[in-house]
């Protein structure tokens, strides 16, 4: 089997890859931080001594500080002689501009804004969260590893309430607060913007523009807070909320600036901190999949925020924030990285980073997002939501609890971290989730059904839409467990289709589908064997195959699972082969942009929905058909092609029939009668 796939690893065998922990965590290592605060003063909770520990025990650097050190810096200082030079302006002019961008970017932290942050919130959260649970020794490692190096937090981000919460959280337990890499958008709301900068945001453009100065200032700016322990920064890897509650693919470029000053030894060693953080029902959940069906993203405003007060009357249910165990940057690079070039160049004088640097950075940033996932939260919802999928337009009640109890079982055997409330029958917790999302569900005459919902501006009558909507609602809690079944289900999907049972054509099928969906879901870069054992073990552990040193069989118990799973990640693939069909056929131009492909797309698949063709109303979702796309230029079927104004496609046809035709190729799942474990 090695022989076979020898030459699929990307650089040997990666140091970073962990095979995932299956060890279960308790609900007791979780403390609920609301419930002292719905039996004590709020105001006295935000007026109480606030005394943090600090990296190495320095005094905080106070921001008009942090500010003159950027602009004196060496890096920031060569860059504005050189920039005077290529534009032929004096540098006091490019020095000003660099002071422009700084006062835009800084934070400043203010104790005022941020005791009246923590008397709102405990006001807001206890009025739309039932519970707030935080494992405490997570906590406690944080708190020991703010002390001995300079600490990046970088928390999984499926919510605006991200950027609060973790603050929150801090401040209750005496924690230095982190400063925050926010979107500019954000300084638009008046007041609420100056409010979030004093209260440790600072602010970037969503694109530099190959703006030299703005990217020295920047990458200054955030490596002097690190270097000088001011305080933790945060930041999100996936560079905005996932409104699919999928993992999104990592960024890289802040990374790139938090390890350089390690790289450059200007600090021994930092500590990378994953956070994860579950919503039992997430507050924008609504306008998520009104965005994925292209109704537009309403500006970030003061205005828009206090319209949305209405939702102060409904119930979110809880929210755990998991704080993973600090990584040492310097052991994860023992190893990994010759840091001697570094010392060949003054340390002020950018440099392209190699690409062992690249590999180096991108292995981190899967590793984190990797852990993100293996310690989220997963509640009773998340399992309804999968099986109502599966059985729409309705299923029985009773049905229902029992395929939710077979479902936990099988997640549990996985490995996945369950919140399954223990003080409550089976019936009962169902009752209990459907009734927290009864926008979504509701229980009619003993059968559980979709609701229908109201469609958006533009979108009135439109029945396609609002069945989308309900699909694209529901499925975004049943694409939490996804992130824990995507092994085992990529397993059971090339089960089925593969040309054979044979262990190669199996995992050849394997490996074929998770390149293809590779920007829809987390696999550590390069390593497919070990990804494909995982599922075989997994499968094996639930008696669902059996493993031969040749061939893998799917025995009688397991027909019902290896059935499920592949139900579980249909939607994807019968999606792709909807895209495969509409490019095929529909494609008349020869270049054609992202926006023209989505509307095309949009266009072909709803006139199937509407003559009953296909039931993936999961096609119109603006998520995975910019994965399809990014997808089919990876697989050489598209090429993306940069343009004066933005980037434009073409398709090869024959690559695509090509393609179109591994989509579709499939074969029964095979019971052999002696397959037994």
């Amino acid at each position: 089997m090695a022989a076979m796939v020898g030459g699929s690893a990307r650089r040997g065998t990666p140091i970073m890859y962990s095979q995932k922990n299956l060890t279960s965590k308790k609900k007791y290592d979780f403390e609920d931080i609301l419930e002292e605060r719905r039996q004590s003063s709020d105001l006295r909770y935000a007026m109480r001594c606030y005394t943090p520990v600090v990296y190495k025990e320095l005094s905080p650097c106070k921001p008009s500080a942090i500010k003159t050190l950027v602009l004196h810096s060496e890096q920031v200082q060569y860059v504005i002689k050189e920039l005077s030079k290529e534009m032929g302006e004096s540098p006091d002019i490019v020095q000003e501009e660099a002071a422009e961008i700084l006062d835009e970017m800084a934070h400043s932290m203010h104790m005022g804004a941020i005791r009246f942050f923590a008397f709102t919130l405990s006001k807001l959260f206890k009025c739309l969260f039932k519970s707030i649970c935080v494992n405490e020794e997570g906590i406690q490692k944080l708190q020991q590893a703010i002390q001995e190096h300079p600490v990046v937090l970088l928390p999984s981000h499926r919510s605006y309430v991200d950027f609060l919460l973790l603050s929150y959280v801090l401040f209750t337990y005496d924690l230095a607060l982190p400063v925050i890499a926010a979107g500019i958008d954000f300084l638009g709301m008046k007041v609420v913007g100056e409010l979030l900068r004093k209260s440790g945001a600072f602010f970037m453009r969503r694109t530099f523009g190959g703006n030299k100065l703005y990217w020295a200032v920047f990458a200054e700016y955030v490596k002097t807070m690190l270097k000088n322990g001011y305080a933790p920064v945060e930041f999100y890897l996936e560079g905005t909320r996932s409104r699919t509650a999928k993992t999104l693919v990592p960024k890289f470029g802040l990374l790139n600036i938090v390890m350089d000053p390690f790289l450059k030894r200007e600090v021994f060693d930092m500590y990378l901190v994953p956070i994860s953080i579950s919503y039992e029902r997430v507050l924008e959940e609504s306008l998520y999949a009104h965005e994925l069906l292209g109704v537009p993203k309403p500006k970030e405003s003061t205005s828009g925020l206090l319209k949305a007060r209405r939702i102060l009357s409904e119930d979110f249910g809880s929210i755990h924030v998991y704080f993973g165990q600090p990584l040492s940057l310097r052991t994860l690079a023992a190893g990994r990285i010759n840091r001697c070039p570094y010392n060949l160049v003054p340390r002020h004088i950018p440099q392209k980073p190699s690409e062992e640097i690249h590999a180096f950075v991108s292995d981190v940033a899967y590793k984190i997002e990797l852990l993100q996932i293996e310690n989220m939260v997963l509640n009773p919802w998340i399992l309804i939501s999968t099986v109502l999928l599966q059985n729409l337009p309705a299923i029985s009640f009773e049905l229902l609890v029992e395929k939710t109890l077979w479902l936990k079982d099988l997640t549990q055997s996985f490995g996945g971290f369950l919140d399954w409330p223990d003080n409550l029958c089976a019936n009962k917790a169902v009752r209990s989730s459907l009734s927290l999302h009864s926008n979504i569900a509701s229980l009619v005459n003993g059968q559980v059904i979709l609701n229908d919902t109201e469609a958006g501006p533009g979108a009135a009558g439109e029945s396609v839409f609002k069945e989308a909507l309900s699909v694209l609602l529901c499925g975004s809690y049943r694409n939490q467990l996804l992130n824990v079944f995507v092994r085992p289900g990529l397993v059971a999907l090339a089960l089925q289709m593969a040309h054979s049972s044979r262990k190669e054509e199996v995992y050849s099928s394997f490996a074929f589908w998770l390149d293809v969906f590779s920007d829809e879901f987390i696999f550590f870069p390069g390593i497919p064997l070990k990804d494909f054992e995982e599922g075989c073990y997994l499968l094996t552990k639930c008696d669902a195959i059996q493993v031969t040193p040749q061939q893998i069989f799917v025995t009688e118990k397991g027909s019902d699972i290896i059935s499920f799973l592949t139900g579980m990640f249909r939607p994807f693939v019968e999606g792709y082969q909807i895209i495969c069909r509409y490019l095929s056929k529909e494609v008349a131009t020869e270049t054609f942009s992202e926006k023209q492909f989505i509307f095309g797309v949009r266009s072909f698949a709803s006139r199937l929905l509407e003559t009953g063709s296909t039931q993936c109303y999961e096609v119109l979702s603006s998520d995975m058909e910019k994965n399809a796309l990014a997808t089919l230029v990876r697989l050489d079927v598209a090429k993306k092609i940069k343009m004066s104004d933005g980037f434009t496609y073409s398709v090869s046809k024959e690559a695509l029939s090509k393609t179109a035709g591994m989509f579709e190729s499939r074969i029964p799942v095979r019971k052999p009668v002696a397959a037994r474990l």
